[in-house]
């Protein structure tokens, strides 16, 4: 080696015992600024070599400087003994599955052990947990495991565990949530006359998806199927052709998974003509008889559609009074030859009353379902109100207005107790940095079958790159979420309660381009990233295991699915230049646990039908032209499309000046009502 060359002595990083940071301060560079005696390097090597079999040894630097004849005391001096971090992960527990039922407490315990081993770092999506102050993984414990004290579906997911400061050694934790079934049949109660056809259906959720049975009067069925007792829709079907009297009984549906059973009973009345006539008239007389309508509201009133027969059960006109008011439904306006109603968003509390938003008066009228009359008004402080959304949760309708059509001065503002008898009034929501006109939009996730609670949701400002978490029990902001380094303004989400995954579309670009989606973690509230390359506003079917997003620009339709484990996976592409305006689910008539998806198009006169579960597309033609978007100022929905419930088989689609009814099991076209001009609010009221 010749003189005033360096020599760099470097450590294996790896060996039998265990994985070492080169940056550790354990390991150091070795120079040699000198010519070495030829034996005092062998025996350098030769410790280097012996240290990377037996890592407490190690080399200190050396400074040989002109050192031809150095003895090996001088080298011996320079040797230390210290203890090294020796960690070790066996290969059967790389990756760790655990399963856990939801409500209760789950532990994750890291399984890297070692001499000396720092202290174990829990990340979630590459995001670290140990720094996050989170309220249901709030103890890591001495031991390094991780503790849920109450799981919840959107625990569900992949952890990963690892020594501080050594992350390429690492445990893969999978946390499987699995809740018990919940179950609906439909209908309740039945009477059918000998002769005819009778169906009992039953829903259920569960994960794992359930295994479905029936009983009829506490007997098993499955030994009497024939020809004219079958099952269908892989068991959630019940159907009986020419009934007959003994038929009637009590059908139990009974769904079982691993984490538990639930049941419901639908009972069948096989009666006579006069009896069954008899039990109708009682029906009607006692109320119960409104359910399952269509309230579609137009330029002329309110009209209740019944969808089977496309009959119409209540017109409330523009002129009727309100109950126990002087008002009219629809005061005629100033210089307005005709007397019309202006309407832009309405919503569904508990199929016991309807909220629908008067936007050019400034106020929301409450319809009572059980009298089908105009009951109540409730006058907005802020002008324009725009969007209305029920909060089951918390018995709250929020109402966003703009202020005036130029949107210079939205607020937020929420009913309280929407679903009681009271006086209603409304509260604003904090304000953020004491600036009420901010606010674009609100979006807070619907509540499911199996999520039957939902604590938070997201205000989105104008023109910035952030979501605004608020706690829907205090109606107060509490976190801001940044997307600035994505460079995203949120425009729409979605959410999934499968993993707890919050889908946000972004606002174009100032160069015209949309990016990607992006997707928040609601266990962490960090963003993990994009969704790839999927683009476009984004629909979450009911069960949470679809997102359907719809770019516009692109002319696509993208599906991905959700599985049980939360993980998100492509699924196909549809190329559609429909312009879809809306999206609609309805359950799958053919298969247990699926859903279908419609799509209504802004522009054209077709409505598009895709099978979640397999692709197939087809198209429902002929439905008139839509009204044009500059005609439906109150937001993009142009032609909204409506589904009616869990068990229901119709949809609802309006064109300029007509109604569309559209049978679902059938994927064709009921009827058409005509003479119902700009009927762009529509809501399903199921039994009520």
């Amino acid at each position: 080696i010749s003189r005033g060359h360096q020599l760099k002595l470097i450590p294996q990083t790896k060996t039998r015992r265990g994985f070492h940071n080169l940056q550790s301060p354990y390991y150091r560079k070795y120079s040699v600024k000198t010519m070495v005696n030829p034996s005092l390097l062998f025996i350098i090597y030769f410790l280097q070599s012996f240290g990377s079999s037996f890592p407490f040894i190690q080399i200190k630097t050396l400074n040989l400087l002109w050192c031809r004849s150095c003895m090996l005391i001088n080298l011996i001096n320079n040797i230390s003994f210290t203890e090294v971090v020796q960690l070790s992960l066996p290969e059967d527990q790389k990756i760790s599955v655990t399963a856990a039922t939801v409500g209760q407490s789950a532990v994750l315990s890291c399984a890297i052990q070692g001499t000396l081993r720092p202290p174990i770092i829990w990340k979630r999506n590459n995001v670290i947990l140990n720094n996050l102050d989170l309220e249901d993984i709030n103890d890591f414990g001495d031991d390094g495991s991780l503790y849920i004290t109450k799981v919840t579906t959107t625990h569900m997911g992949n952890y990963s565990c690892f020594a501080d400061g050594y992350d390429k050694l690492y445990q893969t934790h999978i946390l499987q949530v699995n809740v018990p079934p919940v179950i609906r049949v439909y209908p309740e109660s039945q009477a059918r006359e000998p002769g005819v056809t009778a169906s009992l259906r039953c829903h259920a959720e569960g994960i794992p998806n359930p295994q479905l049975g029936w009983l009829k009067n506490g007997i098993d069925i499955t030994p009497k199927l024939s020809k004219q007792l079958t099952l269908q829709a892989n068991g959630s079907e019940v159907h009986i052709s020419n009934v007959r009297y003994e038929d009637t009984g009590a059908y139990t549906c009974i769904a079982k998974n691993e984490a538990g059973v639930d049941e419901d009973i639908s009972s069948l009345f096989v009666e006579d003509s006069a009896r069954k006539t008899l039990a109708n008239i009682l029906w009607r007389e006692e109320g119960l008889g409104i359910g399952n309508m269509f309230y579609v509201f137009y330029e002329d009133g309110i009209k209740v559609i019944q969808p089977v027969e496309c009959e119409f059960q209540r017109h409330i006109k523009p002129s009727e009074k309100l109950l126990g008011f002087q008002d009219e439904v629809c005061p005629k306006a100033e210089g307005d030859p005709v007397q019309r109603c202006v309407w832009a968003s309405a919503v569904n509390v508990k199929d016991k009353f309807i909220y629908v938003t008067q936007p050019t008066l400034d106020r929301v009228l409450i319809v009572d379902v059980q009298s089908q009359k105009v009951v109540a008004i409730i006058i907005i402080t802020d002008s324009v109100p725009v969007k209305l959304h029920y909060d089951k949760s918390h018995d709250q309708v929020w109402v966003l207005s703009w202020g005036n059509l130029e949107k210079t001065s939205p607020t937020l503002q929420v009913i309280t107790q929407a679903s009681g008898s009271v006086s209603h009034h409304t509260i604003h929501t904090q304000p953020v940095g004491k600036q009420f006109d901010r606010v674009d939009d609100f979006f807070i996730p619907a509540t499911t079958l199996l999520i039957t609670h939902m604590r938070f949701g997201f205000i989105l400002h104008r023109d910035e790159p952030v979501l605004q978490k608020i706690d829907l029990e205090t109606m107060s902001y509490i976190k801001t979420i940044n997307l600035k380094d994505y460079n995203c303004i949120p425009q729409s989400l979605a959410y999934t309660h499968l993993g707890g995954y919050y889908f946000i579309s972004c606002k174009p670009d100032t160069t015209g381009a949309i990016p990607p989606q992006l997707i928040v973690d609601s266990v962490t509230d960090s963003v993990i990233g994009y969704n790839g390359d999927v683009t476009g506003s984004p629909y979450i079917s009911p069960d949470g295991h679809y997102l359907v997003s719809i770019d516009d620009i692109k002319g696509l339709m993208k599906v991905q699915s959700i599985t049980i484990r939360g993980e998100i996976q492509d699924a196909f592409d549809i190329h559609t230049n429909l312009h879809i305006s809306d999206v609609a689910f309805q359950p799958s008539f053919t298969e247990a646990h699926q859903y279908n998806v419609y799509g209504s198009s802004s522009t054209q006169t077709d409505v598009l039908f895709v099978e979640l579960s397999s692709g197939k597309v087809k198209m429902v033609k002929s439905l008139k032209e839509p009204l044009k978007a500059g005609e439906w100022p109150w937001n993009n929905k142009n032609r909204l499309i409506k589904d009616s419930g869990l068990f229901g088989q119709y949809l609802m689609t309006p064109s300029k000046e007509s109604l569309f009814i559209l049978d679902g099991r059938l994927n064709k076209l009921n009827c058409e009502i005509t003479e119902v001009e700009r009927g762009n609010t529509v809501i399903w009221v199921g039994e009520a």
